[in-house]
């Protein structure tokens, strides 16, 4: 079995590819990985509170080892913390690695060549499958997950804090992308058939927040939902 980490976002791309893997024989995932904001002790992008991901990480039963990154690291800075990350996991014997993404191959090819570089695999057990296939299965299967962050150019703060249903995905706006793989909003899983127990929470302050868009002299908000711990 080939020594693998997993790349976990919290979410339920990561939580159904989590899933196929684990029934996969050829690999072991014996830990995982999850960066985090430092400032604000949160998930990058997602703003989960990091008490709620190691909890979740409990109630799956595997380690999680945290990559702690600066409030707004430059990309220099970002992938010199990556580079450390990657080596020290090297160090630890790990050969392959698996993402959660679906279709976006600007991020697949940036992901494969650093990691190409320490001679680690990356896996992609969703890739370029149907997303409103890929979110039914993950509602058939039992999974369950709630909205926890929102682009504010889709959606209004009624949005997050709400359960995923098929219902809720049969409304979603014909621009918006079933699994939100564009980015337009991003979940919590909480319960589903990798979970020993579901993640007991309560839906906490919605916030809306600004951050400086690539390449443009543009702002594009966020809707967030806090999560806190029952």
């Amino acid at each position: 079995m080939h020594k693998t980490y997993f790349n976990w976002s919290t979410g339920k791309d990561s939580a159904l590819a989590l899933y196929y893997l684990l029934q996969d024989v050829n690999y072991s995932i014996d830990v995982l990985v999850t960066t985090v904001n430092s400032h604000y002790n949160r998930v990058s992008m997602h703003g989960l509170h990091t008490h709620l991901l190691q909890k979740q990480a409990k109630a799956i039963g595997i380690p999680l080892q945290t990559i702690e990154l600066p409030e707004q690291p430059s990309m220099a800075i970002y992938e010199d913390i990556m580079r450390n990350a990657l080596q020290g996991l090297k160090a630890e014997h790990y050969t392959h690695c698996v993402f959660g993404d679906i279709f976006l191959e600007d991020l697949k090819t940036y992901r494969e060549q650093h990691l190409s570089k320490q001679n680690i695999h990356a896996i992609f057990p969703l890739w370029k499958q149907d997303t409103k296939t890929l979110i039914n299965t993950f509602l058939d299967l039992g999974f369950k997950a709630v909205i926890v962050c929102a682009n504010a150019k889709y959606f209004n703060e009624d949005f997050v804090g709400k359960t995923i249903t098929k219902a809720l995905i049969e409304n979603l706006p014909e621009t918006v992308d079933p699994c939100g793989e564009n980015g337009e909003f991003h979940t919590f899983c909480y319960d589903g058939p990798i979970f020993k127990h579901p993640v007991p929470f309560t839906i906490g302050e919605k916030i809306y927040r600004e951050y400086d868009t690539p390449n443009a002299d543009t702002k594009t908000g966020f809707w967030f939902c806090d999560l806190e711990t029952k």
